[in-house]
C-alpha cells in the first residue's frame, strides 16, 4: 500500500466512534497482514484509541476544513498578537477567542451527536480544553491539524498572561542615567514601528477572528435552515401517512359494502330462482289443465240410458 492510502486509513480510523475503533482497526490490520504489508499493519495496530473528547476535535477537524484551516491561523495571529499587544488589545482578543472556542466546541457536539454520540459536559469541556490549546500552543496545534489525537489537550496555564510591554515586571532596578538624545531618537522610531507592528498584528487577528465567526454564523443558518426543511418533511410525511389512513379506513369500508353487496347478490339470485321454479310449474299446471280442457271438449256427448 503507499504512504498516503495509509495514512488515509490511520485518517478514516481516527474519525470513527471509539466504540468502534478496537474492531475496526483490528479488522484493518488483519487486511494489511493478509496481503503481506506488515509495516502497514504494525502502524494501524499502533493507534491508540481516542476518548470521546479527542474523537470529537478528530471529526472537528475532518468535517469543518475550511473553519479549522482558519481557526490555525487565528492561533498563529493570537500567539504573536499576544507577544507584542498592550493590555487593551489582550482583552479584546482573549473574548473573540472565548466566542470562536465555545462556537467551534458547540459545533463539535453537533457533529459527534449527528454521528450517534451525545457529549457530557464533562466532554464538552474537555473538546474546549483542546481547542483552546490548539490557539495557544504551536505544538497542540500541530497535533489537532494531523486529525490523531487520542487525548484531550490541554492549554498553558501562562498563555496571555505575561505582562504586555511597558508593564514593570519583577523588583525595582535602578535608575539609569538618561541616554543621549540621538539614543533617544532611535529609541522612539523604534517604539513607532513596534507599535505599527502591534496594530497590524492585531488588525491580522481581529480580520481571522470575525472571519471564523462569520464562518460559524453561516454554518450556523445553514443548520437552522435544514432543520426547518427537515420539520417541514416529517409534516408532509405525518399528512401523507394519515391521507394512507384514511384511505385504508376507505378501502375498509368500500371492502364490507362489498361483502354485504354480494350477500344481497345472493340471496337475491336464491329468490329468483325459486320465482323461476314456481313460474315453470305454474306454466306446466297452466299446460296440463288447458289440455284437459281441450280435450273434455273434443269428446263425443255419453249417450243416454234408457
Amino acid at each position: 500500500m503507499p504512504h498516503d492510502a495509509v495514512e488515509s486509513v490511520l485518517d478514516e480510523l481516527y474519525t470513527t466512534p471509539p466504540g468502534r475503533f478496537v474492531a475496526r482497526r483490528e479488522e484493518l490490520a488483519a487486511a494489511a497482514r493478509t496481503e503481506g504489508r506488515l509495516e502497514d499493519a504494525r502502524r494501524i495496530r499502533a493507534a491508540r484509541r481516542p476518548t470521546l473528547a479527542a474523537w470529537a476535535a478528530n471529526l472537528l477537524l475532518r468535517s469543518r476544513p475550511e473553519e479549522s484551516r482558519q481557526f490555525l491561523e487565528l492561533g498563529r495571529a493570537l500567539r504573536e498578537a499576544y507577544r507584542t499587544l498592550d493590555a487593551a488589545g489582550l482583552k479584546e482578543l482573549s473574548a473573540q477567542r472565548r466566542r470562536i472556542v465555545s462556537a467551534l466546541s458547540r459545533q463539535a457536539a453537533e457533529l459527534a451527536s449527528e454521528a450517534g454520540h451525545g457529549l457530557s459536559d464533562a466532554v464538552r469541556q474537555e473538546v474546549e480544553s483542546t481547542l483552546r490549546a490548539v490557539l495557544a500552543d504551536p505544538d497542540a496545534a500541530d497535533r489537532w491539524a494531523a486529525g490523531r489525537l487520542y487525548g484531550a489537550l490541554t492549554p498553558p496555564s501562562d498563555f496571555g498572561a505575561a505582562a504586555p510591554p511597558g508593564v514593570p515586571r519583577g523588583p525595582a532596578r535602578r535608575t539609569a542615567a538618561p541616554p543621549p538624545p540621538a539614543a533617544v531618537r532611535a529609541e522612539d522610531e523604534l517604539a513607532e514601528r513596534r507599535r505599527q507592528r502591534r496594530r497590524r498584528q492585531l488588525d491580522r487577528a481581529r480580520e481571522a477572528a470575525e472571519r471564523a465567526a462569520e464562518r460559524l454564523r453561516g454554518k450556523r443558518a445553514e443548520q437552522t435552515e435544514a432543520e426547518a426543511r427537515l420539520a417541514e418533511a416529517e409534516r408532509q410525511l405525518e399528512r401523507a401517512r394519515e391521507a394512507v389512513r384514511l384511505v385504508e379506513r376507505e378501502r375498509q369500508q368500500a371492502e364490507r359494502e362489498q361483502q354485504r353487496a354480494e350477500h344481497e347478490r345472493q340471496r337475491a339470485a336464491k329468490r329468483h330462482a325459486a320465482a323461476a321454479e314456481a313460474l315453470a310449474r305454474a306454466d306446466r299446471e297452466a299446460r296440463e289443465t288447458a289440455e284437459r280442457a281441450d280435450r273434455l271438449a273434443a269428446a263425443p256427448d255419453a249417450p243416454e240410458h234408457p
